[in-house]
């Protein structure tokens, strides 16, 4: 399969009504290019990281009644699942695609992570660019960007993270659904491996 990029009928699955429709809708159409996407960056991303990295497609299989709001891909250091380890994802919103390094609330080891970004502060609130931004729960599409943060701001949360059971920190960027579907998909590669080499470095600090 060749990636072919995403289109406004992909980010249209998120408004189809019903679990099962909107589920066949996500496994015919979008999982494919997410599988893709994993398969792709990978490799790149195990050589970057220095670490074999492997590709997790989110099933959303306990789900019963309600239909999913987001979708998936997450590339980690284990085979086995994601959830509990640092790791990278793409997905989708209806209203963006994303991009981030991620710690969720099932992280082990996070107080240690918030101790280890509070002592590379200076360098974290320098080295993101601006556009990028940041979320402290990845249920929620909503965001805030790096370039309204200051350090202080930055700091309180690597302070959560390390004092709140289920506190979580993700950063990367958001793709308004509209420009991902203008930029192709050659464009988007481009776009998404820059993504990873700017967040890379939060990763190697885990």
């Amino acid at each position: 399969m060749e990636f072919s990029g995403f289109t406004q009928d992909d980010f249209n699955v998120f408004s189809i009504d019903g679990l099962e429709a909107r589920m066949d809708a996500l496994i015919t159409h979008v999982r494919p290019k997410l599988t893709w996407l994993g398969e792709h960056y990978a490799p790149l991303l195990s050589t970057l990281a220095g670490q074999e990295m492997f590709a997790h497609v989110a099933k959303h299989a306990r789900r019963t009644k309600n239909p999913p709001n987001d979708t998936w891909v997450a590339i980690s250091g284990n085979p086995r699942g994601y959830k509990m380890l640092p790791h990278f994802q793409i997905g989708l919103w209806e209203t963006h695609l994303f991009v981030w390094f991620a710690v969720i609330y099932e992280c082990q080891g996070k107080p240690q992570i918030g101790e280890n970004f509070q002592n590379h502060l200076g360098d974290i609130h320098a080295g993101i660019p601006n556009n990028f931004v940041w979320s402290e729960d990845h249920m929620k599409p909503g965001a805030i960007s790096h370039g309204s943060l200051s350090a202080k701001n930055l700091n309180d949360s690597f302070q959560r993270l390390k004092d709140v059971k289920k506190a979580e920190i993700l950063c990367g960027c958001h793709f308004d659904r509209d420009e991902v579907v203008k930029m192709g998909p050659s464009d988007l590669l481009k776009s998404l491996d820059g993504v990873f080499r700017q967040i890379l470095p939060l990763y190697k600090l885990t």
